[in-house]
């Protein structure tokens, strides 16, 4: 007997000339596949917007917090865009000899196996995903609303309204097409990077004007603690995090043994030249004082150097926010999406519009998900609950690399790095597992329960044969394949349809 989204996908539905049209492509030249849309620019735009979100605008003093000098606060400022480098490099032979969407979800699926694999699902549906958009698009709304209200608290109830209208209009465009997606992104990319350039050019026109009294004895009182230069260290990591982004929608580019690394090398020295030439500006204009203490540093510096022009700024933070989140609905979509297509969620996310080519059901439960944490009053607060997972399972992806090249030795690698960059990164991310744990214990405790609350689901809905899982949850998931087909317009693509159950291949 058929499964009940085969029978809706094969059901006659009758067009306005009279013919008879099948819901499925099979009659049709177009392969049910999502297409082939994302561009190398298109690729930059991604990782350049995610990587540049609202931090370095908003709050890049974690780093000069703990370094405590100017000087030594750029050295590390350099040396985290060195290793995200590194990490990035081993992303992109990750990503062109594992040819899947999913970022680090598809690798260490490939390397690690099943259960491994879900947890680190099980937690960016939980915790990861939603939490980061919630806090980009409640900033976003805050920056939206402050010239209306400047002197004074924005209204609670507007500014998650605002962020809530944000999400919805990012996840309707996405579902909608893939182009506006990332036309979206491009266009939003381009206008943070110049609002960057304005901030770098000020303060190259000070630097000019021989006004570096703050950059005399940069390095006078360098933090010499150990575990204070780690703490900077883990900041400028944090804020570099974001390069992985393109390797979610691996399936989606053209040409991605090309493109993917070319995407990668162009983006990074962009982010890290900006990263640095930006706190310069920062450095050159403002205090120490000023920087440490302000909610907002680059709102401070425009109002002490573009006068009737300091409105550009709260602009160019709403729209970095935009872009971020709109980058990282594409990405969070795109993993849920593969991990249905895996056996690891419900079918239903697995389907993709007829017509669009979209994963408008994985978007939608994105999105849905996401406006669900914003009824959460303290929501950025649980952003700290998931630094140790997301450290832990982006070291382990590429620990997956050095798995795969004993493992599997005969692969085909269009790019294979010496192993000396993944080793460096992994003792990196070891570093990073290791921080949140000893400076948050408690917060960083509470993230791997979060994340092991995946093993009851993972017993029930994969490692269970399907015969032996609840009758319940099957029919669960059989209705609402079938209502989540017919009410959006969906069906299975091609690669599900001819993909073996994950199910059985895991074991």
């Amino acid at each position: 007997m058929p499964a009940p989204w085969r029978i809706c996908c094969n059901k006659k539905s009758k067009a306005k000339n009279g013919k008879a049209e099948m819901d499925n492509m099979a009659d049709t030249s177009e392969k049910m596949q999502m297409k082939k849309e994302i561009t190398l620019l298109n690729g930059v735009s991604l990782i350049v917007g995610n990587m540049i979100g609202s931090g370095i605008f908003v709050s890049p003093r974690g780093v000069l917090m703990y370094s405590a000098s100017y000087g030594l606060s750029l050295v590390i400022w350099a040396l985290g865009g060195m290793f995200s480098l590194f990490g990035a490099l081993c992303y992109a032979e990750l990503g062109t000899s594992i040819v899947k969407s999913g970022g680090s979800y598809a690798y260490i699926l490939e390397a690690f196996g099943a259960f491994v694999a879900f947890i680190r699902l099980w937690s960016s549906l939980l915790i990861i995903e939603p939490t980061t958009q919630a806090v980009i698009a409640i900033t976003f709304a805050n920056y939206i609303v402050q010239p209306i209200f400047p002197h004074c608290e924005p209204p609670y109830d507007a500014v998650r309204l605002i962020a809530a209208a944000c999400i919805c209009s990012l996840t309707f465009i996405n579902c909608v097409n893939v182009k506006w997606g990332t036309r979206v992104q491009d266009v939003f990319t381009y206008a943070k990077v110049m609002a960057l350039i304005l901030v770098i050019s000020v303060g190259l026109y000070k630097i000019g004007k021989g006004e570096t009294e703050n950059l005399r004895a940069p390095f006078e009182g360098s933090a010499t603690n150990p575990g204070m230069i780690a703490l900077a260290l883990y900041s400028a990591l944090f804020s570099y995090s974001g390069w992985d982004t393109l390797n979610y929608v691996t399936e989606e580019m053209q040409n991605p043994e090309r493109n993917l690394p070319l995407s990668i090398a162009i983006s990074m020295p962009i982010v890290t030249v900006i990263y640095l030439l930006t706190n310069i500006a920062y450095y050159v204009v403002l205090d120490m004082s000023a920087v440490l203490t302000s909610d907002a540093v680059a709102v401070t510096f425009g109002g002490e150097t573009l006068s009737y022009a300091k409105w550009i700024i709260p602009i160019a933070v709403a729209m970095s926010c935009y872009s971020g989140l709109n980058s990282s609905i594409i990405a969070a979509s795109r993993l849920f999406y593969v991990g249905a297509r895996e056996g690891h969620l419900p079918d239903s996310l697995s389907l993709i519009h007829i017509k669009c080519f979209t994963p408008v059901p994985a978007l939608l439960f994105n999105g849905l998900m996401t406006l669900l944490y914003l009824l959460v009053e303290d929501v950025f607060l649980l952003i700290n609950y998931y630094c140790f997972n997301y450290w832990l399972f982006v070291g382990l992806s590429i620990a997956g690399l050095i798995y795969l090249r004993y493992t599997q030795p005969h692969r085909p690698r269009p790019i294979k790095l010496n192993l000396f960059f993944p080793i460096v990164y992994c003792l990196c991310s070891l570093f990073l597992v290791i921080v949140p744990l000893y400076s948050d214990t408690i917060n960083s405790l509470i993230g791997i329960g979060i994340a092991l609350s995946g093993i009851p689901a993972y017993y029930l809905g994969v490692y269970l044969p399907v015969e032996k899982r609840p009758k319940c949850l099957q029919w669960l998931s059989a209705t609402t394949t079938k209502y989540v087909q017919m009410l959006f317009y969906c069906a299975l693509s091609d690669l599900d349809i001819d993909m073996e159950p994950t199910a059985a291949k895991s074991k």
